[in-house]
């Protein structure tokens, strides 16, 4: 016997203290490989077709400018500080957003009090620039 268990010239998967024979190995993996040759595949036809998102697909985040009172709480509980808050006053405030930090985890819409951030189901496509991405979602400049 050889001091390294896997360094023996015959053919066995090794499965912890299990050793499976060639026969036994095949007879294992037939159902599975029956099972695949005659499915459907489960990937999408996307380059080939329209990309279909589901609906519970989290997206772009929007945020309703009327219900927005800009105090913070999704830029605070963001985890990939993806939102910025910039503010002068009360009433004069804006939100930006950075999509290439974001997780699209949905902390910002569960944070919002007052139902204002959403994520929609629509997809950002990729770009080489960053700085092409980044957008101001919110701009309030209310001299109340």
């Amino acid at each position: 016997m050889a001091f390294w268990p896997m360094a023996e010239t015959s053919f066995s998967l090794h499965l912890g203290w299990y050793r499976m024979s060639r026969f036994h190995s095949l007879v294992y993996l037939l159902p599975e490989l029956w099972r695949t040759l005659f499915t459907q595949p489960i990937t999408v036809r996307y380059p080939f077709g329209p990309l279909e998102l589901p609906s519970y697909f989290r997206g772009r985040v929007t945020i309703e400018p009327a219900l927005c009172t800009g105090c913070g709480l999704c830029v605070r509980d963001c985890p990939a500080f993806a939102l910025e808050l910039e503010r002068e006053s009360r009433n004069k405030f804006k939100i930006i957003h950075y999509p290439d930090r974001c997780a699209y985890c949905g902390q910002c819409e569960t944070s919002c009090q007052f139902g204002a951030v959403t994520l929609i189901n629509q997809f950002i496509r990729a770009t080489p620039d960053c700085d092409s991405l980044v957008q101001v979602i919110v701009e309030r400049d209310d001299d109340a």
